[in-house]
C-alpha cells in the first residue's frame, strides 16, 4: 500500500463523516468547488460565461454538475470531456408523520427503504438521522435547512433466536413490521421526532413544512488491516467515486475542451427524477454552456458526437467466501485498480471504443485496469452511464472501484483503489480525446 494511497482514503473517510445524507454530500462538494475557485451559477438566473471560467450549478440541492470551459476553446468544432458519479445510497426514509406506538410506551418511527439495501445489515446498530427540512421563517419565506443529528437517536431490534429459532436459516423481513426502528423506551411522547429535527434545525416545530429525513450509519469511517489494506464505511457506494472523482476535477487544467463532473441524486432508485441521470439536468446546463459561449444548436450537436462520458459507480468485489458467484475470468479485487463494467444487456454502456479510450488514458497514466461482467446466468444492476445517454448521448464506459457488501450499511474496499481512480481521471480531464465517427481517436 502507498503512503498517498493510505492519506486520500483517510481524507475520503473524513468526507464521508461530514456528509451523512445526499444534500451534506452536495454542500461539501460545493464548499470544495467555491473554495477551488469556481463561480456558482443558479438555473433560474441568466448565464454569462467565459473561456478559462469555471463554474458549477445545484439542482434540489442534491446534484450538482460543475464545468470547466477551456482558455483555448476553439471557434469552431469543440468537445466535452465528463465523469460522473451520485451522492445516495440505500437507506431508510422517515415519513412525514414520522411516528408509531409500540407495547407499552415505547415510540417507533414509521420508515420506508430507499433503494435495495441489505435489510440485515441494518439491525442492532444505534443510527442518526440526517438530511434537510424546509421550514417557515418569520418574514414568510421558505428556507431549506440542513439537519443531522449528533447522537445516535434510533436503532432497529433484532428479534431474539429463543422467539425466532430458526432465524439463521434466514428471514423475509416486512419493511413496515420488522424494520421500524425504537425512538424511545417511554421518556418521549408523540410529537418528540419533530421536536428534535425542530431543534436541530433552530426553528419550532410548528414552523416545519417538510422533511426529507434519512436514517444514517454513524459508525465511524475506518483503514484497518494489518497492511492496511482495507476501508470500511458507510456509503462507499458511491462516495469512493464522488469524492476523487471531484478531487480530479478541482485539480485537473484542460485549456481546449470542456470539463465536466456530474453528481446525480436517486441513482439508487431508478433516476428518473428532475435531478437524476435521466433527467434533462445535465442537457440543460449542457445546452446553456453552448449558447452562452456563443455557439449555435448546431454546434452543440457536432459536440456530442465528438465528446465522451467517464460514468463512476463502484462495482463488486470477489467474495472471499463465494467465488462461485462471480464470472471467473471477468471478476475485480480489492487494490487492483479500476474495474471497467460491461453486459451484453448494456445495463452497462461500456462497448469497446469506450473500453479502448479508457484502458489507454490508464495505461499512459501508470493505472491498473480490472474488467468486471456478470456471470452469463445472474442479471446485474444498471448505472448512470445509459440512464444519462437518454438525455445527453455521447459515448461513455461505466467503471467503479471493486468493493464488498454493496448496499450494505457498512461496506468495504481497498485503501488503494480511490487514488487509482483519481489519478485515471486526472488523466481523463487532462488528455485532450477527439473522436472521429467511432473509427478514430486523437489524443494529445
Amino acid at each position: 500500500m502507498t503512503t498517498s494511497g493510505i492519506d486520500l482514503s483517510r481524507e475520503l473517510c473524513s468526507f464521508i463523516e461530514a456528509s451523512p445524507s445526499v444534500f451534506h454530500v452536495v454542500a461539501n462538494l460545493a464548499k470544495a468547488l467555491d473554495e477551488a475557485g469556481l463561480t456558482r451559477l443558479r438555473e433560474r438566473d441568466a448565464w454569462q460565461l467565459r473561456r478559462g471560467g469555471s463554474y458549477y450549478v445545484t439542482r434540489n440541492d442534491s446534484s450538482i454538475i460543475a464545468f470547466k470551459v477551456g482558455r483555448d476553446l476553439p471557434e469552431e468544432g469543440y468537445h466535452l470531456q465528463m465523469a460522473a458519479s451520485h451522492p445516495d445510497s440505500p437507506t431508510f426514509k422517515v415519513k412525514q408523520v414520522p411516528e408509531l406506538e409500540g407495547p407499552g410506551e415505547m415510540l417507533r418511527l414509521n420508515v420506508e427503504g430507499y433503494g435495495g439495501m441489505l435489510d440485515a445489515s441494518w439491525l442492532d446498530r444505534p443510527l442518526g438521522v440526517a438530511g434537510r427540512v424546509l421550514v417557515r421563517r418569520g418574514d414568510g419565506r421558505i428556507e431549506s435547512r440542513l439537519v443531522a443529528s449528533d447522537r445516535d437517536v434510533a436503532l432497529i431490534p433484532n428479534v431474539a433466536i429463543h422467539q425466532r429459532r430458526d432465524a439463521n436459516k434466514g428471514f423475509p423481513y416486512n419493511h413496515q413490521v420488522d424494520l421500524c426502528p425504537i425512538f424511545s423506551a417511554g421518556s418521549l411522547r408523540m410529537g418528540a421526532f419533530d421536536e428534535m429535527v425542530a431543534h436541530l434545525a433552530g426553528v419550532e416545530a410548528s414552523q416545519l413544512l417538510g422533511k426529507d429525513l434519512y436514517l444514517c450509519n454513524r459508525a465511524a469511517p475506518r483503514i484497518w488491516g494489518w497492511a492496511d489494506e482495507f476501508v470500511s464505511a458507510p456509503k462507499l457506494d458511491d462516495l469512493q467515486c464522488t469524492f476523487p472523482a471531484s478531487r480530479a476535477f478541482v485539480q485537473s487544467d484542460n485549456p481546449t475542451c470542456i470539463t465536466v463532473f456530474a453528481c446525480f441524486d436517486t441513482e439508487e432508485v431508478g433516476s428518473g427524477t428532475r435531478q437524476g441521470a435521466m433527467s434533462t439536468f445535465l442537457h440543460d446546463v449542457l445546452v446553456r454552456a453552448n449558447a452562452a459561449l456563443g455557439y449555435a444548436q448546431e454546434d452543440y450537436l457536432r459536440a456530442l458526437a465528438a465528446s465522451m462520458m467517464v460514468s463512476c459507480d463502484n462495482g463488486h468485489a470477489v467474495h472471499p467466501n463465494h467465488p462461485e458467484l462471480y464470472d471467473a475470468r471477468n471478476c475485480g479485487r480489492l487494490n487492483g485498480g479500476v474495474l471497467v463494467k460491461e453486459a451484453a444487456s448494456q445495463k452497462y454502456t461500456t462497448d469497446a471504443l469506450g473500453r479502448a479510450i479508457f484502458t489507454a488514458v490508464c495505461n499512459d497514466a501508470g493505472v491498473p485496469v480490472q474488467t468486471f461482467a456478470n456471470r452469463s446466468d445472474s442479471a446485474g444492476g444498471s448505472t448512470l452511464g445509459n440512464k444519462s445517454s437518454c438525455q445527453v448521448s455521447v459515448l461513455s464506459v461505466d467503471i467503479g472501484l471493486a468493493q464488498l457488501a454493496m448496499h450494505s450499511s457498512y461496506e468495504t474496499a481497498g485503501s488503494q483503489d480511490a487514488e487509482y481512480l483519481m489519478r485515471a481521471l486526472a488523466a481523463f480531464f487532462a488528455t485532450d480525446i477527439r473522436i472521429d465517427d467511432a473509427e478514430l481517436v486523437a489524443f494529445e
